[in-house]
């Protein structure tokens, strides 16, 4: 006997085996309550556009679409109509705080849960139900599209628009006690390479291997079979500039920047959702910080990840660490996961005074004040002088002029203390420092 197999794929909706009926809803428990409201909000898509809606379920489990609604609504966009509200007795609106501006605000925007909104240009609508039971409110997300085509097309334009909006912002990845937490930061403050305070040599490397990964034709990697992903890694006494390297690089780049913080409770689930939603952002940078802090249990799993053959493609890798000794060998040790290391060394006199000099320490000091300091702070790193500077600006304006050696001085038998690990709480004083 010959069985013949069917295609999936059908023109027409398969028979039900179930249909919800008006006069006998209670035949299966909770059903009637879902057909109703699954029934009403077609209903209200048809009455409104004068088309079938047909809904999709949403295996995704990166539904950037919901952010992005979240932001359309915020903004008033146009393209997004609010079509019907499903409980009267529920929130029409809601507050939102907005702290990127200069100064933060409250707005007001419709709320998500709650209402049906369209896209009618692409034939989409977005519904957030609310489901109620004993212990509370619960929600469940619902898609529906015109058909297929339309909502793959929507689809598409999300990752775009996803992509162009995380291009001014950094998307921050924060493993914790329940999971990864993900938020959006605006770049307020966009880092010049000129600002990045580091050995040219290096600085030229890191910004020449990130245009060249960035350039829009992928020429250089196609020409010689180089595959399309890149990794650093950059180590080294903490305050010396790793930090600021990185700002200058996401606001420097053609393409999104994500920041991935390692935790005790990152594990397997959060190493593959922020490889997966790297990947749907790519070509872009994805910083780790702290990757020495990497748990054990998760390090296999995450080498493992670095050399798939699809897991980085369009990614360049950057890690951060203050303590390489602690870096798992295997990352240094195998191609493809991190191709080069570079240490961002304690700063030079050079370094110092261009550091100086760049956030204006001449004001209090004059030039040659300016480069005394960078001399006379040998040992000290770019966090430390940032700290001179604030020091210094503080004791001009309340004293109308700063002791800078003094400033130093003092400085200086701090950092000696530290470096000699002698801090201690002081016997019948209650007082807790360096002595």
């Amino acid at each position: 006997m010959t069985v013949h197999k069917e295609h999936v794929k059908q023109t027409n909706s398969p028979r039900a085996i179930y249909a919800f009926d008006e006069h006998n809803d209670g035949r299966i428990e909770g059903y009637s309550a879902y057909a109703r409201l699954i029934r009403g909000i077609s209903e209200a898509l048809y009455e409104r556009y004068g088309t079938q809606y047909e809904l999709f379920a949403s295996d995704d489990p990166n539904s950037e679409y919901w952010d992005l609604l979240r932001e359309d609504l915020r903004t008033d966009n146009p393209e997004v109509e609010i079509v019907a509200r499903i409980f009267d007795d529920l929130e029409l609106r809601t507050l939102h705080y907005d702290d990127e501006g200069d100064v933060p605000s409250y707005g007001v925007h419709y709320s998500i849960r709650n209402n049906v909104f369209a896209y009618p240009s692409w034939g989409v609508a977005l519904v957030r139900i609310p489901f109620f039971r004993e212990n509370g409110i619960y929600n469940e997300d619902f898609v529906f599209a015109i058909g297929e085509e339309e909502l793959k097309q929507f689809l598409g334009s999300v990752r775009e628009r996803e992509r162009q909006q995380n291009m001014k912002k950094v998307t921050v990845y924060t493993d914790g006690r329940n999971g990864s937490d993900r938020h959006s930061e605006s770049i307020t403050r966009s880092v010049t390479r000129d600002e990045v305070v580091l050995s040219p040599q290096i600085k030229q490397d890191i910004f020449r291997s990130l245009d060249q990964f960035f350039e829009a034709d992928r020429s250089f990697y196609r020409d010689y079979d180089i595959p399309y992903k890149r990794g650093i890694l950059l180590y080294g006494h903490p305050g010396n500039g790793k930090t600021t390297l990185v700002k200058s690089i996401a606001g420097s780049i053609p393409g999104p920047a994500a920041y991935w913080q390692i935790t005790e409770y990152t594990n397997s689930e959060s190493v593959r959702d922020v490889f997966d939603a790297a990947k749907r952002l790519a070509p872009m940078v994805l910083i780790i910080e702290d990757i020495d802090s990497m748990p054990e249990e998760v390090r296999s799993f995450f080498l493992n990840t670095l050399d798939g053959a699809t897991s980085k493609e369009g990614i360049f890798l950057i890690g951060t660490t203050n303590y390489p000794e602690k870096i798992d060998p295997g990352l240094m040790n195998r191609a493809g996961r991190f191709d080069r290391a570079y240490e961002i060394p304690m700063p030079d006199e050079a370094l110092r005074l261009q550091y100086l000099q760049q956030r204006g320490f001449a004001v209090f000091a004059g030039e040659e004040g300016t480069k005394a300091a960078a001399r006379l702070t040998d040992s000290f790193s770019l966090a430390q002088l940032g700290e001179l500077y604030v020091s210094t600006a503080l004791e001009w304006h309340q004293n109308g002029e700063a002791d800078m050696m003094k400033i130093i001085q003092a400085m200086r038998g701090e950092l000696d203390k530290s470096h000699k690990h002698n801090w201690m709480t002081q016997p019948g004083k209650g007082r807790a420092g360096f002595y």
